[in-house]
């Protein structure tokens, strides 16, 4: 049966909404919000729920205060993903930049500027702690250590390494154990023990991995020091 005139125009306009509440009910939710967006034209302000949280140095959620440095840790994932060290939006040590192995993965950060003095490796696993030992005795004062462990940071420390790292603020070095994950910030004349400090332990029962606890994140704001007198 052929439909005439009106009766055509008026299937179209069926054919038409159904098809409109189909796609609806198909695609609702953000992807129905994306379609009506798109055929009422790019220039549509967003919705303050479309818009994305600001971005802060490191990737913190809010702005550090003045004279403060920005920063954000990661331990190694298993034996596979390595550590991250960001300082003021800078990457201090990643696999991008190609300077993580095994172990111990530290940076050494003046207190006072915030300027980069060195990063190291130690392969606390089979590596020679006496090389450990060399980098941490003669910190100057005031001396910022950030320390991300990767696999095994725990293996060949010794009573001396870890009281190195005691001197610096750390409460967690002590037991620290085979595979455990491990983030720390201290520094060379601290005071009181480090607020910026977090230890997984490596358990069969609650490990995230196999082998391997899951990996550690910690980020916060650090204040720069006044020069030392003198």
């Amino acid at each position: 049966m052929r439909l005439t005139g009106p009766l055509r125009a008026l299937a179209v306009l069926l054919l038409v909404g159904l098809t409109w509440l189909l796609a609806n009910t198909l695609f609702g939710g953000e992807s129905g919000s994306s379609v009506r967006h798109f055929f009422s034209g790019a220039s549509e302000e967003p919705t303050p729920a479309e818009t994305r949280p600001r971005r802060y140095k490191c990737g913190l959620s809010a702005p550090c205060p003045p004279k403060h440095l920005a920063f954000r840790l990661v331990s190694g994932a298993a034996n596979v993903i390595g550590p991250k060290i960001c300082l003021e939006d800078k990457m201090l040590v990643s696999s991008v930049k190609n300077n993580v192995g095994r172990g111990l993965n530290i940076a050494l950060v003046n207190g006072v500027t915030g300027e980069l003095l060195d990063t190291k490796n130690f392969d606390t696993w089979a590596g020679d702690i006496s090389d450990l030992l060399k980098f941490l005795r003669p910190l100057h004062e005031g001396t910022l250590v950030f320390v991300a462990s990767f696999d095994d940071a725990a293996t060949k420390l010794n009573d001396e390494s870890r009281r190195l790292f005691e001197e610096l603020g750390s409460t967690a070095v002590k037991e620290l154990a085979f595979r455990d994950s491990w983030v720390f910030v201290g520094a060379k004349g601290i005071e009181n023990k480090s607020p910026f400090e977090q230890r997984m332990k490596n358990s069969k029962s609650s490990n995230k991995y196999e082998g391997w606890p899951e990996s550690l994140e910690m980020d916060g704001c650090i204040p720069l020091r006044p020069p030392l007198e003198g």
